[in-house]
């Protein structure tokens, strides 16, 4: 039971009634896989969790994806699902959507993913193995399939940057992946409000992709002691370069989880490497 030397983490440690954790889903908290649709929640993470939920003020998951995908992907098959986490908030569509309390909050999806339903598939239909996700309130377009990954996402990215203008969205990149969404609401947005809601003394993020280096300047900018944690992997390397911590995939995100909540389990015990 060790955990690196860092202020963040003494801070929740010495209070974690105070603590706000907040988490990334895909990378995070669930392997990358080349379906989206196929990418369950890690078998440890649900245990983990609902350990950790009722020792810290919150857990909140701010994702990309619509909370009910996050929920039906976070079922582990005879075990406990993210669903028995108590207290869980998840914070869906960087923020636009709200699951708490087994009740779902969102506003109407905008008008222009209509333009964008119409138009994406004419973008991608000459690049072989390229796919369009529909997340109802976004859409996406993924290059994992294809031969050059790295190649089609960037031949993409200006034709997908006219078009989200056109439509009056935002771009949102990713591991192999181009997001479609409204603006005005990012990670970093829907963490800070959700700290100042629950009137945090601390807060760790977990994240893997680029969309969380805004969760990354919320950690920063809070005023408040905090950590910043990278699931680590060889497509991006941003995160790792702003992070405090780095751990090994969603693997290393549960064993660090799982560290943190036998420290703070035993409060006498100092935890420290």
């Amino acid at each position: 039971m060790t955990l690196p030397a860092h202020a963040g983490l003494d801070a929740i440690v010495a209070d974690p009634a105070g603590a706000v954790i907040g988490l990334d889903y895909d990378g995070t908290l669930s392997p990358i896989v080349p379906d989206p649709a196929a990418a369950r929640v890690h078998p440890g993470v649900p245990g983990v969790l609902a350990a950790l939920a009722p020792l810290v003020r919150a857990v909140v998951i701010v994702t990309g994806r619509p909370p009910r995908t996050a929920l039906a992907l976070g079922e582990v098959p005879g075990g406990p699902s993210l669903a028995d986490v108590p207290g869980l908030v998840i914070l869906g569509h960087y923020g636009l959507e709200r699951w708490e309390d087994n009740r779902l909050t969102a506003p109407p999806p905008p008008p222009g993913l209509d333009l964008v339903r119409a138009r994406l598939p004419e973008l991608v239909g000459g690049l072989d193995g390229a796919w369009i996700e529909d997340k109802d309130r976004a859409v996406a377009v993924h290059t994992r399939r294809c031969a050059d990954p790295a190649g089609a996402l960037e031949a993409l990215r200006g034709p997908v940057a006219a078009l989200a203008e056109e439509a009056g969205l935002a771009v949102e990149p990713g591991r192999m992946v181009l997001e479609l969404r409204p603006a005005g609401m990012d990670k970093g947005r829907a963490l800070s409000a959700f700290l100042a809601e629950r009137d945090a003394r601390s807060v760790m993020f977990v994240g893997d992709d680029l969309g969380d280096l805004a969760a990354f300047d919320a950690v920063e900018s809070a005023g408040i002691p905090g950590v910043r944690v990278c699931s680590g992997s060889t497509e991006v390397t941003a995160l790792a370069e702003r992070a405090d911590v780095v751990v090994d995939g969603p693997d290393g995100v549960v064993a660090f989880l799982g560290d943190l909540v036998a420290i703070l389990g035993k409060p006498s015990a100092s935890g420290r490497a």
